[in-house]
């Protein structure tokens, strides 16, 4: 009779865990393929800031627009394309955790760094963010140095020459159960001036790019170059959790943070910028060309901040010109500004 009673209970048993297993599973995939959505939209949205970025260059190349407004319109749709991205993952996000709060996920992790470490409260696993998007802004000075050479004795001039670089990061924990180091990881567009001393420009020579003095007065001589660059960062420092009814994240606002890393990508062209006066008319020529350039960029960054701002320095590792041009290593020191 006892051993009846154990069969018809493990029968009756079975017909509860089967469907329980079965729902398990739909929705095990049904987050798969929101996951997959999730890629599918920042692919799009970066594959659609490319083609717009494209298209304003294009505009600006045929004197449709100033190069000045030309970045302001690419700086605009940098911003655009990164609150699609957030918008649009926020939804499937959304939809994400309330599947994995009927599956009843019971995996937990522990409080970030800052919590009492004899705090009973626990939280669910699939209520923690481990992932988010940030838009990354950075300018400041650039300059270009050759071997045993320094800003004092450099080609270009310090306060004239400047960078600017816009770009979209993602931030990820590294350890599920602590923030303290994240791995920061995105695209960028850099935009490297450099302004020449004493009234010179860039001119190509069979293969040598040499700077030369211009025969009129220049009121201005600026050669820029354009790169698209994958930046990648461990990023060190405290945070502190946030908690809402429907999610927990970690917050680095006004918290230390130090970034280091570097970037690899390619040059996406170069001009040069010429203005002067010719009988008291303010003339200005663009000079587009190859210059010699290298097309593969790569150097090492880093950042040491306080909140969204911070301190930022890139080197790049490739020399700016090919042989057998001399070697010149684009640098870069200004302020980074992101998401905290």
């Amino acid at each position: 009779m006892k051993k009846f009673t154990i069969l018809m209970l493990l029968f009756f048993f079975s017909f509860a865990v089967v469907p329980a297993v079965a729902q398990e599973k739909t929705n095990r995939e049904k987050i798969e393929k929101l996951e997959e959505q999730k890629q599918q939209i920042i692919n799009e949205e970066k594959e659609a800031l490319k083609k717009e970025v494209e298209a304003i260059n294009r505009r600006a190349e045929a004197k449709e627009i100033d190069w000045e407004e030309a970045e302001k319109l690419k700086s605009e749709a940098a911003k655009k394309h990164a609150l699609n991205i957030r918008n649009r993952v926020a939804i499937i996000d959304n939809q994400i955790a309330l599947l994995n709060r009927e599956e009843g996920d019971g995996e937990f992790v522990w409080e970030d760094e800052e919590e009492e470490e004899d705090d009973d409260h626990w939280y669910n696993k699939s209520r923690y963010s481990r992932t988010s998007t940030h838009l990354v802004v950075a300018t400041g000075f650039n300059n270009a140095l050759g071997e045993d050479q320094s800003i004092n004795d450099s080609d270009f001039k310090v306060g004239g020459s400047r960078f600017f670089e816009i770009g979209i990061a993602w931030r990820t924990r590294v350890f599920e159960r602590s923030n303290f180091l994240r791995f920061r990881y995105g695209f960028s567009f850099q935009f490297n001036g450099l302004k020449p001393t004493e009234n010179r420009y860039f001119v190509d020579e069979d293969g040598l790019t040499l700077l030369e003095e211009y025969p009129i007065n220049l009121d201005k001589s600026k050669f820029r170059m354009d790169n698209l660059v994958f930046p990648v960062h461990f990023e060190f420092g405290p945070s502190k959790k946030v908690e809402s009814s429907r999610s927990v994240w970690f917050s680095t606002h006004n918290k230390f943070k130090v970034g280091l890393g570097g970037y690899a990508g390619i040059n996406l062209g170069e001009r040069q910028k010429l203005k002067y006066e010719v009988d008291g008319d303010k003339e200005k020529l663009k000079l587009k060309g190859d210059y010699n350039t290298n097309e593969f960029i790569y150097g090492l960054s880093g950042y040491v901040g306080f909140g969204g701002t911070s301190l930022y320095v890139k080197y790049d590792l490739n020399p700016i010109f090919k042989d057998p041009n001399p070697e010149l290593h684009n640098i870069s020191v200004g302020l980074r500004f992101d998401a905290d």
